[in-house]
């Protein structure tokens, strides 16, 4: 874990109300650290819809798999989360440790093991020894409260500095239901989801399949709107719980005023949680929004972007400070989606640095280099060829990202 907090952590963390119908606890395993708590596990009442959107890594983890199979039944019990070990890359072994932590979490919640959902998040490539779990799990069911949601959210941690958390209320049809998440991410983090968890509850009664066509139209324009480093891990897991407590009507569509208010203050929480995990990235002193405009599609706008928020030149040149706008051509020259050079604006924050292909006659170093010294920067790049645009949110590349990642496994 880095030695230091990020500059953007909060004061403290969210009060987040309880969610009728979620009860959590959190426990020390020792997993990897001795005296750090690294499980959590959170149990849901009869009837909660579950959906879950997943890493496309070609390696995911035993817990992924184990999810995927799980979360075509729509229904959830419990999940249980450990931080230090990944469960990834461990062939059999990873296969029977998530079967084995199923039937533990099963037998002392007394509920069916395809009701219950699994995540790791660690080091890749060494078992995980499930007995771990089987020694913690009944204190933790004695210890299941509808508080905790901060304790829940540093049990997940790894190399993150905080633990994040976000909540919104909503008003449905006269009833007030809460939606609210945790996440854990700083590092492999890239668009398509990451080395990053997050869990989002609420006590909203929400069809299961209309819960997942939201989470997933969620997800698409918040967690895999971010990058760090662009590296997408084994491990990424999103799952969103709805137990229905709250009593409203049922959202049974998408379309409905209902859904549509839900949807909202659905995503300004995943958008808040997604923030927060770049601002909380490995060594970042800076978070950067990118924006495309002007794209032949929304889909090139957003694949220039993750161009120009990927590239090590300009995450650097951020780091140092240095307006350096050529970096910027040269990624989305790079980026092998439709551009012409001679059409192409660029600005840092409100100051215009290129225009018609060239550097703006107006071009002030000072005025510039003032925008890269504030802590949030905007990088805003004008195609001049179409109406399509995309936003990307990532952060600075440091020194003390490579020293985290050095001796990551020490």
């Amino acid at each position: 874990m880095s030695s230091g907090v990020s500059p953007f952590a909060p004061a403290r963390f969210p009060e987040l109300p309880a969610i009728r119908g979620v009860r959590m606890a959190t426990a020390q395993a020792g997993i990897k650290y001795a005296g750090r708590t690294d499980v959590l596990l959170m149990a849901f009442d009869e009837g909660t819809a579950v959906a879950g959107v997943f890493t496309r890594s070609k390696c995911p983890s035993a817990a992924v798999d184990w999810c995927r199979d799980n979360v075509g039944g729509g229904a959830a019990r419990a999940l249980l989360v450990n931080s230090g070990n990944a469960n990834a890359f461990t062939g059999q072994k990873g296969r029977e440790a998530v079967t084995v932590s199923g039937d533990l979490v099963g037998e002392a919640l007394g509920v069916s093991t395809d009701s219950v959902f699994l995540a790791s998040t660690g080091v890749i490539g060494e078992p995980l020894d499930p007995s771990k779990f089987g020694a913690v799990l009944g204190g933790c069911v004695a210890q299941l409260g509808s508080d905790g949601w901060e304790a829940a959210g540093r049990a997940i941690m790894t190399t993150d500095t905080y633990p994040k958390g976000a909540t919104q209320t909503v008003d449905i049809g006269g009833t007030t239901v809460t939606i609210n998440g945790i996440a854990k991410g700083a590092g492999m983090i890239a668009p398509d989801m990451a080395t990053m968890l997050s869990f989002i509850a609420t006590d909203a009664a929400i069809a299961p399949g209309v819960l997942e066509r939201m989470l997933k139209a969620g997800v698409r324009d918040t967690f895999n709107a971010i990058t760090i480093d662009s590296d997408t891990s084994t491990s990424d897991t999103v799952l969103l719980f709805a137990t229905g407590a709250a009593g409203n009507v049922p959202i049974e569509s998408t379309t409905s005023s209902a859904a549509r208010r839900f949807r909202t203050a659905l995503n300004d929480v995943l958008r808040d949680l997604a923030h927060q995990v770049v601002k909380d990235g490995e060594g970042a002193r800076k978070f950067v929004t990118v924006t495309v405009e002007g794209a032949q599609s929304a889909g090139s706008a957003r694949a220039i972007a993750r161009s120009i928020a990927n590239s090590p030149l300009v995450k650097t040149a951020i780091a140092g400070e240095d307006a350096n706008w050529g970096r910027v051509v040269m990624a989305v020259g790079k980026a092998g989606e439709p551009a012409e050079r001679d059409r192409l604006a660029i600005w840092f924050g409100d100051i215009r640095v290129a225009v018609n292909g060239e550097r703006d006659p107006d071009y002030s170093e000072a005025a510039a280099s003032q925008v890269m010294k504030q802590p949030e920067i905007a990088i805003r790049v004008d195609l001049g060829i179409g109406r399509g645009t995309g936003t990307v949110w990532t952060c600075d590349l440091t020194k003390e990202y490579v020293a985290i990642n050095g001796d990551y496994r020490s």
